[in-house]
């Protein structure tokens, strides 16, 4: 059944003009999608090869993956070019302000190129501009092509796709306006949304006013939220995100506002601590596989430790880690049943993170990252240089 979030009690009287009409320009635009919740939008000239038969190219890497939310991860078609897919909540959005889902549409990711491509995104959507995403005849191609695609993101990781055609008051204001000019992330334009400030300008402004007041002792914040001292090697991080109002946790997502803040004090950043989802580890759980291959630790503790590199074996441990499914020559995933694999002496799985899980953890982690560096970091206090 097909969703009018335009008769949302909270915005109909801002709104019930527009819902009769076509939108003036891409600010009008962007305002709706504000007033429907949209925290983030971007946009993607589209070629002609972007139709329903050739699928809407994303990219040349997976960095698409860092733009638009998506499900779980799953490999696909294993007789013919190997792939990962991901569902992908869109919902069309219209010039009347009516909103549709499209309930079929996917991420496909094709590990060998690599490249990620939407999918899916006209079966069972009722609103689907399907005039304006047939393929064009070879003979009727022009190398040129004027239409646009808006996505805008909310907070639930809902996508409102919206599709300006050539010529239209939507494309040609962005055209008039130069935002093609403004620095692309991958394939995507940012699209401005008109509010007070967006989130890198919020976050910007945080850091300065904590870079401005000077070194801070080293401290976290608790359960409950409040502020407590804190002198482990380890402080540098927690004492960023107490300044940000983040209580510690082991969530896959993004610390700030969709950033993810990382404080870097040495020559290692951890970027994610996904835990493995296979081998022995992933089978019988952490317990299992540390009374397993732990060593023995002070106060009857056992630990299992130890900087594990591709390749190399690692002397205190026995284990070798290798890459599965990927070609260190070409730099690309061949596999993606593949993984990272932590091998024993006598050849057994004792720990594998799959490519999907990991691509998964890293697309929700990492939508978007600040790194600031912790100079003069002690156990005690840090002063941030962004």
């Amino acid at each position: 059944m097909r969703r009018n979030r335009c008769l949302n009690p909270r915005y109909f009287l801002q709104y019930e003009v527009l819902c009769n009409m076509s939108f003036a320009d891409y600010r009008q635009l962007a305002e709706f999608l504000v007033a429907h919740g949209v925290t983030r939008a971007m946009f993607k000239p589209l070629s002609e090869n972007d139709n329903t038969k050739q699928q809407i190219y994303l990219g040349g890497s997976f960095e698409a993956m860092n733009q638009l939310p998506f499900g779980e991860i799953r490999a696909g078609n294993p007789g013919g070019r190997a792939n990962f897919k991901a569902a992908v909540e869109l919902w069309w959005l219209n010039d009347d302000g009516n909103t549709a889902p499209a309930p079929r549409a996917q991420l496909i990711l094709y590990p060998k190129y690599p490249e990620v491509h939407l999918s899916g995104f006209l079966q069972g959507a009722a609103l689907a501009p399907r005039e304006h995403l047939r393929p064009i005849p070879r003979s009727n191609r022009t190398g040129t092509d004027g239409r646009i695609l808006i996505f805008g993101i909310t907070n639930d990781n809902s996508v409102y796709a919206y599709l300006a055609p050539a010529g239209s008051p939507v494309a040609a204001s962005i055209l008039a306006d130069r935002l093609t000019d403004h620095e692309a992330s991958g394939v995507f334009y940012p699209l401005p949304l008109f509010r007070d400030a967006d989130s890198k300008t919020l976050l910007l402004r945080r850091l300065g006013e904590i870079r401005r007041a000077g070194w801070h002792e080293s401290c976290c914040l608790d359960r409950n939220g409040n502020i407590v001292p804190y002198h482990a090697r380890n402080g540098g991080g927690y004492t960023l995100e107490a300044l940000f109002g983040i209580i510690p946790n082991g969530r896959s997502e993004p610390d700030f506002m969709g950033w993810e803040l990382k404080a870097v004090s040495k020559n290692r950043v951890t970027l994610m601590t996904p835990e493995p989802d296979s081998g022995y580890y992933g089978e019988q759980g952490v317990e299992a596989f540390v009374r397993r291959y732990g060593h023995d630790a002070d106060n009857d503790t056992l630990y299992f430790t130890g900087i594990h590199k591709i390749n190399a074996r690692n002397v205190t441990t026995s284990m070798t880690m290798k890459l599965d499914g990927f070609d260190m020559e070409t730099e690309k995933m061949i596999d993606p049943a593949g993984g990272i694999l932590l091998f024993t002496g006598a050849n057994e799985i004792a720990a594998k993170w799959s490519y999907q899980r990991l691509l998964e953890h890293w697309g929700r982690k990492h939508s978007q990252g600040l790194m600031s560096s912790m100079k003069g970091v002690d156990r005690h206090r840090l002063s941030i240089i962004i």
